[in-house]
């Protein structure tokens, strides 16, 4: 490859050095589950779509809010980045725990430019990333699903499907019961 001819379109250039700012300060500092719907209006601010009951804590790290769009009652936890140059979508009740990294970009590598190429990351309802778990571009945590601590997700995973390890492979069906 040859990276001096590597180009990357930079579309939203200025609105993302101003929301860098906030997100390491404003949002940060909007501590508590109390201030949650003052976070979601702030990212409301800068384009996400994003229901008020939602919780995003504000220690996880933002890269574009208007490439999110997050349902009713789902969490994104302490310390996870959402590195999304796409799409990330996090439907109704679904929960991204602490340390859980969702990368929707990344470079062709049979391209002698590298170009960057993007795919939106889909985690449908009632789905649990698990803490420090490893998301790739383009893929959908089906309804249901678990992907355990520490996995990397590759591939779709497969409705009401508990995953793990890297790369993440199947462990056993999700059976929920009520006590």
């Amino acid at each position: 490859m040859n990276l001096s001819e590597y180009r990357e379109v930079k579309p939203h250039y200025i609105k993302r050095i101003v929301w860098t700012f906030v997100n390491v300060t404003l949002f940060r500092c909007l501590i508590g589950n109390q201030t949650k719907v003052l976070r979601n209006l702030l990212l409301r601010l800068f384009g996400a779509d994003i229901d008020l009951n939602s919780l995003i804590y504000p220690t996880c790290k933002i890269w574009a809010p208007w490439n999110l769009k997050m349902g009713k009652y789902s969490c994104v936890g302490p310390h996870t980045q959402l590195y999304n140059k796409d799409f990330i979508i996090i439907k109704d009740n679904a929960v991204v725990s602490q340390g859980a990294f969702l990368c929707t970009a990344s470079h062709d590598i049979t391209d002698i430019r590298h170009a960057l190429i993007t795919a939106p990351i889909v985690v449908e309802d009632r789905a649990w990333i698990a803490a420090d778990a490893f998301i790739g571009m383009g893929v959908t945590i089906k309804e249901g699903a678990v992907v355990g601590a520490r996995g990397c997700v590759f591939k779709d995973v497969e409705p009401w499907t508990v995953v793990g390890g890297n790369p993440a492979k199947v462990i056993k069906k999700r059976e929920l019961v009520s006590k």
